[in-house]
């Protein structure tokens, strides 16, 4: 059986640290705290461990995981470009719970799904999250969950839906209920092409379309 790794204890922290490094490593999932609710993470860049991620949820190649990111380098090496209205967004809300799906460039040997040549990027705020994000570069993230079933906002809700598909779960309480806004800013490379907020989520679709304009956004 997954061990869940409290990290409000340090011995516990470093552990689970250590060994959610090692099953990234390896292609295996493990399931995380972030700002919004807890995720279930695999490699970016390893097609199998995505794989296992959906099937853990019991997703489709349709329904492709975000990729979390430990900085805003991070964005600029995985999109192809980086319009000027998104960067005001991302100085505002990253580190957050904000994310922005973009074209992805076209010379990466990823596959989370079908993406249709898009990824959706975010900079989580959760210090546990960054730091392995920090070490283990890109993850794809979904929320940890059965598809279908809430969002676990507590590891041991992770547990008792992803069971042993997950190799280690790190606990740093209780997290958000409300997941993050994701906005697609695809439109933009389209003559007068907008934003479009997809999802509502922590981050007020008012307060985007008063931070760019609302001329900026469908």
């Amino acid at each position: 059986m997954a061990t869940i790794y409290d990290c409000s204890a340090e011995a516990e922290l470093l552990i689970g640290m250590r060994l959610a490094r090692t099953a990234i490593g390896r292609g295996d999932l493990v399931v995380i705290p972030t700002d919004t609710v807890y995720g279930v993470a695999a490699d970016a860049f390893n097609a199998e461990a995505v794989a296992k991620l959906l099937a853990a949820k019991g997703r489709t190649r349709q329904a492709p995981p975000p990729v979390l990111i430990p900085g805003i380098p991070t964005l600029d090496a995985l999109a192809e470009s980086v319009p000027s209205v998104v960067r005001t967004l991302v100085d505002a809300y990253w580190p957050g719970g904000l994310t922005i799906i973009l074209p992805s460039r076209s010379s990466l040997t990823w596959d989370l799904g079908e993406t249709r040549g898009t990824v959706a990027l975010r900079m989580p705020s959760n210090r546990i999250a960054l730091e392995l994000l920090s070490e283990t570069g890109p993850l794809a993230v979904s929320s940890a969950n059965l598809t279908g079933k809430p969002a676990a906002t507590t590891a041991a809700a992770a547990e008792a839906m992803l069971g042993e598909s997950v190799s280690a779960y790190l606990d740093d309480g209780a997290g958000g209920t409300v997941p993050s806004t994701i906005v697609d800013a695809t439109g933009l490379f389209a003559l007068d092409g907008k934003l479009r907020i997809v999802r509502d989520g922590t981050i007020p679709a008012s307060d985007i379309r008063e931070l760019v304009g609302a001329d900026q956004c469908e």
